[in-house]
């Protein structure tokens, strides 16, 4: 556990003791020490306040709206509040992005040829995307239009025009729900490796290949998720005999070969990136 953590979990007890402690000196008139006693209450004092909102700064939002007004003014109101704010304006071009690393879209509705509605369900869809937050943000206020995007799956829906307490308001709460959820499910998202389409449950020891289940052997199963773990590592065949076949087995060079070719087949189009070096080996280009 680092300082920080430390401090934070234990404050209310730290305080506690320095201002009992500083109550013991004002009654004993030890001025000296009285004076020292109240920096460190009031550096404690500080600390609690920078604690109480130091879990944002890690927190990155993507802005995706077509209206650069809107953008610049909701990017503005959020960095004041600790974020990192990216913007685009339009659902093209945030698609084309690394959306994993965001803790929260916000997202219009009504955008070019690709709709607000439309890249949600594309977020959700794809595992590597669908457990980031969407808060929508649009003028369509009905009733229907807010089911409509709830049922895709939105943590929250914002009608315009905006208030920008109420907006700061709803994105902390809808991030503190998304970190609780995270922090419960952190083991169970350990245990899966996931590569755009391709998702291998390394506890059940299942795999899919966008959305149908693959029926891998033993041995196929250990070389994918190998190589998925070290994308773009050239591996020779040595290393892939004493990293995934059993140590009591003795195989031969060409087995390796066999085993890469039956399992590029399996994974359908992602065996284009299942790739030889010539000389060197073989790697999983990502």
């Amino acid at each position: 556990m680092s300082v920080i953590a430390f401090l934070s979990k234990h404050l209310t007890f730290f305080r506690k003791i320095g201002y009992s402690y500083l109550n013991v000196l004002c009654i004993r008139n030890y001025s000296k020490i009285l004076i020292s006693s109240c920096l460190f209450v009031f550096v404690l004092d500080l600390f609690s306040i920078f604690a109480a909102g130091s879990w944002i700064w890690d927190m990155k939002i993507l802005i995706v709206d077509d209206e650069p007004d809107i953008c610049e003014i909701l990017q503005y109101n959020l960095e004041t509040e600790g974020f990192e704010v990216c913007c685009v304006n339009s659902a093209e071009e945030a698609l084309e992005m690394r959306l994993k690393d965001f803790s929260l879209i916000l997202l219009d509705v009504m955008m070019g040829e690709v709709s607000g509605y439309q890249m949600a369900r594309i977020l959700k869809d794809n595992p590597a995307t669908a457990h980031i937050p969407v808060i929508f943000i649009t003028a369509l206020d009905g009733e229907d239009d807010i089911v409509k995007g709830l049922n895709i799956g939105a943590d929250d829906y914002i009608a315009k025009p905006l208030s920008m307490k109420e907006v700061k308001a709803r994105v902390k709460a809808v991030l503190r729900r998304s970190a609780n959820t995270l922090n419960t499910s952190e083991d169970a998202v350990g245990s899966m490796i996931v590569y755009q389409g391709i998702i291998l449950d390394l506890n059940a020891k299942t795999a899919t290949c966008d959305g149908v289940c693959l029926e891998f052997t033993k041995l196929e199963f250990e070389l994918l998720s190998f190589f998925l773990r070290h994308g773009n590592k050239v591996f020779s065949r040595e290393d892939l005999l004493r990293n995934c076949w059993p140590k009591d087995v003795t195989v031969l060079d060409r087995t390796v070969d066999v085993n890469i070719t039956r399992l590029r087949k399996k994974i359908g189009h992602y065996g284009k990136q299942l790739k030889t070096r010539v000389g060197y080996g073989y790697y999983f280009e990502k």
